[in-house]
C-alpha cells in the first residue's frame, strides 16, 4: 500500500488491492474482507483473542467506569464502564512500516 502513503486506506480500497493481489473478483474480495471483520468481531465479542502472527494481536480491554467533565458546562459526569477493541502490531508489521 505504499503508493498511496499519506492518503487514507478505505473498505473500497482494500477489496479493490485484495482483488488485485489475489486475482480474484471484487465481489468475492468484498465477501472475503467481509469475512475476516467479522471474524475477528465475532472472537473478542466471545471474549477470545486474535492472534496474527507477523501482523499483530486483536484483544478487548476493560475500561473502569471514571468520573469526567462536560466540556460545555464544568458539570461532573458519571463515564461507565466500557469493553474497548485494542490492537497490537506485530514485529513484521512494525518493521513493514519502519
Amino acid at each position: 500500500m505504499s503508493e498511496q502513503r499519506g492518503h487514507n486506506v478505505n473498505k473500497n480500497d482494500l477489496v479493490a488491492r485484495v482483488s488485485t493481489t489475489a486475482d480474484i473478483s471484487k465481489a468475492d474480495a468484498a465477501k472475503a474482507v467481509d469475512a475476516v471483520f467479522d471474524s475477528i468481531a465475532d472472537a473478542l465479542k466471545g471474549g477470545d483473542e486474535v492472534r496474527l502472527v507477523g501482523f499483530g494481536t486483536f484483544s478487548v480491554a476493560a475500561r473502569a467506569a471514571s468520573e469526567g467533565r462536560n466540556p460545555r458546562t464544568g458539570e461532573k459526569i458519571q463515564i461507565p464502564a466500557s469493553k474497548q477493541p485494542k490492537f497490537k502490531a506485530g514485529k513484521g508489521l512494525k518493521d513493514a512500516v519502519n
